[in-house]
């Protein structure tokens, strides 16, 4: 009887990690954010700086990122990066290559020739891996027109390295492939995010 009880506790840890109160996300700040998360592995996002910071009990690490050529911006078809708290709600790519070419999430069994001049290549080639992020905040990127996950917004590898550190990116946050590799190993479906800009902080609240 004692196990079971375990095991049930066990999976309403894990369905409130995963599945957090949406109703606690409307428009949250930096700070709100990192307090709800300062016992938790949590990631921000700067996209002013293009820095993504990982935040854990005994690790702080610091990588570059791109974010989109277009700008800031929930909207669907946009082209956008979204601003708000997400969470990791899928991990994929575990234990392929580095520079393995993901299509519809499934590794082609390609490898990415990994472009170190700032050189922007036709296509947008996902690889090593992806961490699928989905909205915490209705209206902002949760639902209707303007829902994170449905416009498949991923942390991901690139094949275009050398643009890491700008706007390059048609919506996603790319990171180099070794970073992304080990902020893979580092985070769990559930580990939420935030992304942010001093500079937009409003302007992406779109309607549904």
């Amino acid at each position: 009887m004692k196990k079971i009880k375990l095991v049930l506790l066990g999976l309403v840890i894990s369905s409130c990690a995963i599945n957090p109160k949406i109703e606690n996300y409307n428009m949250i700040g930096i700070d709100d954010f990192i307090d709800m998360n300062k016992y938790k592995t949590h990631i921000l996002i700067d996209l002013d700086a293009q820095k993504l910071f990982l935040k854990k009990r005994f690790i702080q690490k610091t990588y570059d990122i791109s974010s989109s050529a277009f700008g800031i911006g929930s909207e669907k078809n946009s082209f956008k990066t979204p601003l708000g708290a997400h969470v990791i709600s899928e991990k994929i790519g575990d234990k392929l290559p580095i520079g393995a070419i993901l299509k519809g999430r499934i590794w082609t069994q390609e490898i990415a020739e990994l472009i170190k001049e700032p050189f922007d290549i036709k296509e947008d080639v996902i690889t090593s891996r992806i961490l699928w992020l989905d909205g915490l905040e209705i209206r902002r990127n949760k639902g209707g027109n303007v829902d994170s996950k449905s416009r498949y917004i991923y942390i991901h590898g690139t094949a275009e390295e050398g643009l890491i550190g700008n706007p390059a990116s048609l919506g996603c946050i790319r990171m180099l492939n070794k970073d992304v590799i080990e902020l893979f190993k580092n985070v769990t479906v559930g580990t939420q995010v935030l992304i942010y800009s001093n500079k937009d902080a409003y302007k992406d609240y779109e309607a549904i």
